[in-house]
């Protein structure tokens, strides 16, 4: 076993850097990007902006259409395990984890908003779902609980990752025409996908404080006034002496 890792060794440095990076860069994209659409904590955007900047700077003419392709296959397959470890939960008395942490991962608010443009318009919120930061949990727990079938997702999804990855490539192709060096055009990636996908969240939450402030201040009574009256007993507004 060691002679063998050996001689794999001697063929991978005698191979030409290009390829190298190739036959190492396209297993490790499909593994990280599945490993992200599983389990929703690895930046996937940064992720294969990265490599198509890589990519780009190859002389290859097949390598970006290489990363668009499995980028997608493997967002695609991520998300259709988790769909159904979902539905699994859903049709299980106990639940489960993966559904317990889908739930955890989209608030009310945002889940009720799934659940409403799903309604409305079907599979195209589906096909969006990708391109909004933080959109695609909450329109797939809608999805779960609206027990839509898995064929049906997996159309829906497949359109979504397509996009999805042709959008962050794009990221990832004008990071790596602006700079010179590849990580140079990284890091520029890396930036402005982490900016895309944080910006918005930052905005909601300045833009919830900024609606709770008025509400939670209620105006102080002014010097002199009288003070509200409140039913001495029973239910609001009904005198002690009324019969229901």
């Amino acid at each position: 076993m060691i002679d063998g890792i050996a001689r794999f060794a001697e063929v991978v440095d005698e191979l030409p850097p290009e390829s190298t990076q190739q036959a190492v860069g396209y297993p490790s994209l499909f593994l990280l990007v599945a490993l992200g659409a599983l389990v929703p904590v690895v930046p996937t955007g940064a992720i294969v902006s990265s490599a198509a900047v890589v990519a780009f700077h190859q002389t290859s003419p097949l390598s970006l259409l290489f990363v668009f392709l499995v980028s997608a296959f493997a967002a695609l397959l991520g998300d259709t395990a988790l769909y159904w470890l979902g539905r699994r939960g859903v049709h299980s008395d106990k639940g489960s984890r993966w559904l317990a942490a889908l739930e955890g991962r989209a608030s009310p608010e945002r889940l009720a908003h799934a659940r409403e443009r799903l309604d409305a318009h079907q599979v195209s919120v589906l096909v969006l779902s990708r391109l909004v930061p933080a959109g695609r949990i909450p329109v797939m727990l809608a999805c779960l609980l609206a027990e839509m079938p898995l064929r049906r997702f997996v159309r829906g999804d497949a359109a979504a990752c397509l996009a999805w990855a042709a959008t962050y490539q794009l990221i990832g192709i004008l990071g790596g025409s602006l700079f010179p060096e590849p990580w140079q055009g990284v890091v520029a990636a890396v930036v402005l996908t982490v900016l895309i996908s944080t910006v918005p969240a930052l905005w909601r939450r300045v833009r919830g404080a900024r609606a709770e402030a008025p509400a939670s201040g209620a105006p102080a009574p002014a010097p002199g006034a009288p003070a509200p009256e409140t039913p001495a007993s029973g239910s609001p507004g009904r005198s002690r002496h009324e019969h229901p």
